[in-house]
């Protein structure tokens, strides 16, 4: 049986203020046609369908388009809910679904599969929706983290995997220990910091399916995030965009995983980050091959400069965030600050001991020390007339 692995579609989510619908649906397109080259029989999507609870009418219409795509391509699609998607609206789009579409929001639900069969048997897939510690309480007594929810919920899939028998996957949204997350993006799954769930409770079924993480990672042959289809962050430029197909044959996933390979998606815009000075960024040949980018502009000078945006995008239309990064000047006074007021002889040598105090050592250029100057000479004039 051939599984492909998808999560962390995000529908709705802006990328520095721009709409990313457009461009979703056309890596949605590209994974959707994978499943019909690739002869797919079942695709999961593991959490975080929507980016919020609350998305907007397109939002609606391309998940359903979507998912009407994977099954018209003949697999059977089960989602799960994420810690962004409200599970009742996600729950609501369940009915009105066709068949072999399985969207998987309640608790309740947890230790019940989806079955679907091929020539060697059935595969068991257990959907665990995003599961918030405080709700579950008084259902699970004694939980108090995600790691606790996830182990209770990985012990009734491991308890109906053993009354079923067969080949099993099991499906959640968490942070896992060992992953490595993109900084400022994925945000915390529970309210006051992360709360990770050791590798050791996802044992027990052939393969585990991770959403959450935007890259994908490999926690272990039978342990993985497959990541988001799409770049939503600067930071993540560089992670590739894709989903793991998973290979199962009678006797389940080879302990090596050496039945699961990368599919790689089409990345839409590419996004660099680029970094020189203004004048460089504006002008300089090297970064002309960069004008149809999503572009973060880090410019170097040691002054911020007057309205560098608006002067980014006439040469990259999509420029999308610009950074003031002067670089550190180096100076040969090894003096502190309070050191080079002591010993300033005049007014004009407190005010360079202080410009050099808050750019890293760079005192007055000669422009601004002739400015200084003349305003001195005028508070002077001033005072000795009045």
């Amino acid at each position: 049986m051939r599984i492909l692995h998808t999560s962390d579609w995000h529908i709705g989510r802006s990328f520095h203020g721009h709409a990313t619908l457009d461009a979703l649906r056309s890596v949605l397109d590209a994974l959707v046609q994978q499943v019909r080259e690739h002869r797919v029989d079942l695709v999961i999507v593991a959490g975080d369908v929507f980016d919020s609870a609350t998305p907007a009418a397109g939002a609606y219409t391309l998940l359903s388009e979507t998912l009407r795509g994977l099954a018209d391509a003949g697999a059977t699609v089960v989602v799960t809910s994420g810690n962004h998607d409200s599970a009742a609206r996600l729950g609501f789009q369940s009915g009105l679904l066709r068949d072999g579409v399985h969207v998987i929001t309640e608790p309740a639900t947890v230790g019940t599969p989806v079955t679907v069969t091929d020539e060697h048997g059935p595969v068991h897939v257990y959907g665990i929706p995003y599961l918030e510690p405080v709700l579950l309480r008084t259902v699970w007594p004694g939980v108090r983290t995600q790691a606790d929810v996830l182990t209770h919920a990985m012990d009734l899939v491991r308890a109906d995997v053993a009354r079923r028998g067969g080949r099993s996957i099991a499906v959640a949204h968490c942070f896992a220990a060992g992953v490595e997350p993109t900084p400022h993006l994925e945000r915390d799954i529970q309210q006051g910091g992360l709360d990770i769930v050791p590798l050791s409770a996802f044992e027990g079924v052939d393969y585990m399916a991770l959403g959450h993480i935007h890259g994908r990672q490999q926690l272990s042959p039978r342990v993985r995030y497959a990541g988001a289809p799409l770049h939503y962050s600067f930071d993540e430029g560089h992670k590739p965009r894709g989903s793991w197909l998973i290979e199962l044959d009678a006797d389940g996933l080879a302990a090596d995983g050496a039945a699961v390979e990368w599919l790689p998606l089409p990345v839409p815009r590419a996004l660099v980050t680029l970094t020189a000075t203004l004048d460089e960024l504006l002008a300089d040949e090297r970064f002309a091959g960069h004008a149809g980018d999503w572009v973060r502009a880090e410019y170097t000078d040691p002054l911020p400069q007057r309205d560098p945006m608006r002067r980014l995008l006439a040469r990259f239309p999509h420029c999308a965030e610009v950074r003031h990064a002067p670089v550190a000047a180096r100076t040969a006074d090894a003096r502190t600050y309070a050191q080079r007021v002591r010993t300033a002889r005049n007014e004009a040598e407190l005010v360079d001991a202080f410009l050099a105090h808050v750019r890293d050592g760079e005192g007055a250029s000669a422009r601004e020390a002739e400015l200084v100057g003349e305003l001195l000479d005028e508070r002077t004039r001033v005072e000795a007339t009045a």
